[in-house]
C-alpha cells in the first residue's frame, strides 16, 4: 500500500471512529448545526448557531432525534451546552491540543444533513498561546485553521490522527481563519454553563480609548462611564486617565480585560489615574458583567 493509501485510510478510520459522538443541532432556520455529545448526556455546539432558547432538537449518528434542553451559552467563547438523553451512546474521547503543532493535519467533522457525517481536511496552520476574543471570552490556546468551515460545520470537533476530539471548530470568534476552542476551555466553560448557567466575567462598566499625556505616559481615557457600575461607584469620571490597575501599566484595553477573568468578580481593584493634572489613586470593586453585553 502506497504511503498516500496510508495516510487516507488512516483519516478516514479517524473520522469514522469520531463520526458517532458528532450531532445534528437543530436550533435555527434552514441548515442545522453540529455538535458534540461531549459528555453522557451532554452537547456542546457554537453559541451563535442557535437562534432560539426553546425547542431545540438533536439527531444522533443512528438517526434519532431527541429534544434539548439549553442549560447555558457563552457569548464570549462561542461555546453553549445542551443537555439529552443520550441512552445508550458512548461520549466522546478527547485529545490533547497542547500536543497540536503548526503544520499537523486534522480533520473538521459536520453533520448538517441527514446524509451522515461529513469532514474537511484541516491544516493546523498556527497554534498560540491564551487570548481574548472579541467577545471577551478567554480561550486558553489559539488553535488557527486553514480548512472549510461549509454551512453546518461550526460547532463539530476537530479531530486529530487518531480520531480524537481536540476542540470544537467555529467561523464566529475570527474574520479571518476559522479557529478551534481547545478541550480545556471548552471544560471549563461546560462546567460553568451545567453549574450556573454562564460564565461570569468581569466587568468595570466604563468605555476607553488610548492616549498619551504630555510627559510622555501613556494610557486610556475614560469616554465614557455607566453611572450605576462599578468604576461609577467607585467616582471614575470622564476625562479621567487610567493608567495602571494594581500597579501594571495600561496600554490598551486588552490590558484591562486581562485583571477581568472570571476570579476577578468581587475583587478590588487599585486603579491609578490622572484627573485634571493631578495623580489620584482610586478603589474599585469588580463587578459581573450584565447579560447582554458579553
Amino acid at each position: 500500500m502506497s504511503t498516500l493509501s496510508a495516510l487516507s485510510n488512516d483519516l478516514a478510520g479517524a473520522a469514522e471512529r469520531a463520526s458517532r459522538v458528532v450531532v445534528s443541532v437543530h436550533g435555527r432556520p434552514h441548515v442545522p448545526s453540529s455538535g458534540v455529545l461531549w459528555a453522557p448526556n451532554v452537547v456542546v455546539t457554537a453559541e451563535h448557531t442557535l437562534k432560539r432558547d426553546e425547542e431545540i432538537t438533536v439527531t444522533f449518528a443512528d438517526g434519532r432525534n431527541v429534544a434539548a434542553t439549553l442549560a447555558g451559552r457563552d457569548a464570549g467563547t462561542d461555546l453553549a451546552v445542551l443537555k439529552v438523553d443520550s441512552a445508550g451512546i458512548g461520549a466522546a474521547e478527547l485529545g490533547d491540543t497542547a500536543s497540536l503543532k503548526a503544520g499537523h493535519l486534522a480533520l473538521a467533522l459536520g453533520r448538517a444533513s441527514e446524509k451522515g457525517v461529513s469532514a474537511s481536511l484541516a491544516f493546523v496552520s498556527g497554534v498560540g498561546g491564551p487570548w481574548k476574543t472579541w467577545r471577551s471570552g478567554q480561550v486558553d490556546q489559539l488553535v488557527r485553521l486553514d480548512v472549510a468551515i461549509y454551512p453546518g460545520f461550526s460547532g463539530g470537533p476537530l479531530v486529530d490522527a487518531e480520531g480524537r476530539i481536540v476542540g470544537i471548530n467555529t467561523s464566529g470568534l475570527s474574520r479571518f481563519l476559522p479557529v478551534a476552542i481547545p478541550v480545556p476551555t471548552a471544560n471549563r466553560v461546560i462546567k460553568d454553563l451545567l453549574e450556573k448557567g454562564r460564565v461570569a466575567r468581569g466587568y468595570l462598566g466604563i468605555g476607553m480609548h488610548p492616549v498619551r499625556l504630555p510627559e510622555g505616559r501613556t494610557g486610556l481615557i475614560v469616554i465614557h462611564v455607566q453611572p450605576d457600575g462599578p468604576a461609577g461607584r467607585a467616582g471614575l469620571l470622564i476625562g479621567d486617565v487610567l493608567l495602571k490597575l494594581d500597579g501594571a501599566p495600561i496600554g490598551d484595553t486588552d490590558d484591562v480585560h486581562g485583571h477581568l477573568g472570571a476570579d476577578s468578580v468581587g475583587k478590588t481593584l487599585k486603579a491609578s489615574i490622572v484627573r485634571g493634572g493631578a495623580d489620584l489613586d482610586v478603589t474599585i470593586q469588580v463587578g459581573e458583567r450584565p447579560r447582554g453585553e458579553e
